[in-house]
This record gives C-alpha cells, sequence and structure tokens, in this order.
C-alpha cells in the first residue's frame, strides 16, 4: 500500500512516516503543496492521499481540487488543526474520505488507514473495480464513483455494462451494433456519438477508442 503524505510540520511528517512504515505502508513525503504537485511524476501509484490542509504554497484542499480537475482521483485522509466548519464541510464536498483533527494519536490515523483500505478490498463476485475509484456493479448495472452511484441513461449504461463484463477486451462496432442497438444499420458515427457522450461524463478516462475497430474498457490499477 503506496501512500502520499503532505504535511509542513517536520516532526509530525517524520513521526507518520517512522509509525506507517513499521506497519509495511510505503510512503512518500512532501512539506509544501506546490513541490508536491509538480514532484510526483506518477500519481496513480499511491493508493491513498494524507493532505494536512494548512501547507505552504498550495493548501490541501486546494491541491486536491486541483487534481481532480486533472483527473487524478485516490481516496483521500484529511488532517488538520482547523477546526472552521467552512473548511471541513469543504474537505468532505471534495470528496475525502475521512478528516483528522491534530494532535491525535498515530494510532488513530492507522486505525483511519486500515478502515479505508477494507473498505475498498471488500470482495463482491458481482462488483468490477475498475480504477481506485470507479466500480461497476453488475449484477444491478451500477456504476459508482468513490461508492456514489454515477447518473447515466439507459443506453450509456448498456454501454458500459458490456464495457465493463469485457473489461481490457476490445468490443468491436459490430458486437455494439448487436448488443446494444440490436440491428445491423446503426452506423459507426452513431455508435461514436454515444460513447463520447458517455465518455465526456466520466471523472476518469477509462474508455479507450480502439481507432477504427471500437472500444474497450481500460482496468487502471
Amino acid at each position: 500500500m503506496k501512500i502520499l503524505l503532505l504535511e509542513d510540520e517536520i516532526m509530525l511528517q517524520e513521526a507518520i512516516i517512522e509509525y506507517l512504515v513499521s506497519y509495511g505502508y510505503d510512503i512518500d513525503a512532501y512539506e509544501d503543496g506546490e513541490e508536491l504537485y509538480k514532484g510526483v511524476d506518477d500519481f496513480t501509484k499511491y493508493d491513498i492521499f494524507i493532505f494536512d490542509i494548512n501547507t505552504p504554497s498550495i493548501d490541501g484542499l486546494s491541491l486536491l481540487q486541483k487534481l481532480q480537475e486533472n483527473k487524478i482521483f485516490a481516496p483521500t485522509i484529511f488532517i488538520s488543526a482547523i477546526t472552521q466548519i467552512e473548511q471541513i464541510s469543504k474537505a468532505y464536498e471534495l470528496g475525502c474520505f475521512d478528516y483528522l483533527k491534530k494532535p491525535f494519536h498515530l494510532k488513530e490515523l492507522l486505525l483511519h488507514i486500515e478502515r479505508l483500505c477494507k473498505n475498498t478490498t471488500q470482495e463482491d463476485k458481482n462488483i468490477i473495480k475498475i480504477t481506485k475509484m470507479y466500480t461497476y456493479d453488475k449484477q444491478n448495472k451500477r456504476l459508482c464513483f468513490d461508492n456514489e452511484e454515477q447518473k447515466l441513461t439507459l443506453r450509456q449504461i448498456q454501454i458500459l455494462h458490456l464495457l465493463a463484463t469485457n473489461i481490457d477486451k476490445t468490443i468491436d462496432f459490430e458486437r455494439l451494433r448487436y448488443d446494444i442497438w440490436d440491428r445491423l444499420d446503426i452506423d459507426n458515427a452513431t455508435i461514436r456519438a454515444e460513447v463520447h457522450r458517455l465518455k465526456s461524463i466520466l471523472k476518469e478516462d477509462i474508455i479507450e477508442s480502439i481507432k477504427s475497430v471500437g472500444y474497450k474498457l481500460r482496468r487502471i490499477k
């Protein structure tokens, strides 16, 4: 389990690293929000973000918002001495998993992380895990982002269901015509337009276009 930590109090940062490493976690840490944003080459390698709110250059809330605008998502725990309800509300509006008020015991942080891990690793034979944040319930035909159901049209759900149940496999235009439209006179342009509308509302780029062939849903680890 790899964690990205933003904490500008050096003593606390070092204590968190030492404690979590002793429990088998792999930690990369920064004390400045802008340095973190510019210094990380691949955000997708992290399973969890732990961000302090009040940090130099870019604060934790602004950093998470900036990452989400660039379609970078991971379950997030905020840690902060800030107690204003506006800040706490903003954290949850951004979809944070939890909010931990300073000062806290390191064991308390560990318990929050373990609870997060338990929630994200519970297995269900009907649940297809697409990314860290996206899951698809093939029995109930529900796409969820961070456990929140995403509103899609019936046609969009049909397309997603076909792609998700054949994840990492290319579905060609002929298969889409037969399975989704149940007719052979639908042209490729119509299919492309419908898939484009679906892709435009997804928060992550999970549908890959295979030129002149069709589409596939990519599992992003």
